[in-house]
């Protein structure tokens, strides 16, 4: 009885271990990196509003209106 046990119990972590690790032919194959883009011009808007008001110490609400404001000027 214990033999048996035993042998079921060996025998269910190696179906265990086999089915953690995938196949394989189940991986996606490695994809090539993308090549970095320029920024769109909402996010060099972005990057130029959070410079000034870091650059002029606003934090908090005075930030958030700033920023507000910065973003929906026209370029």
């Amino acid at each position: 009885m214990t033999k048996s046990l035993l042998a079921w119990l060996l025998a269910a972590c190696a179906f265990a271990a086999h089915a953690a690790e995938p196949a394989a032919a189940d991986k996606p194959a490695d994809k090539p990196a993308k090549a970095p883009t320029a920024p769109t011009a909402q996010q060099a808007k972005m990057k130029t509003c959070n410079a000034t008001a870091k650059s002029e110490g606003k934090k908090g609400d005075e930030r958030k209106a700033f920023m507000k404001e910065c973003l929906s000027k026209k370029a």
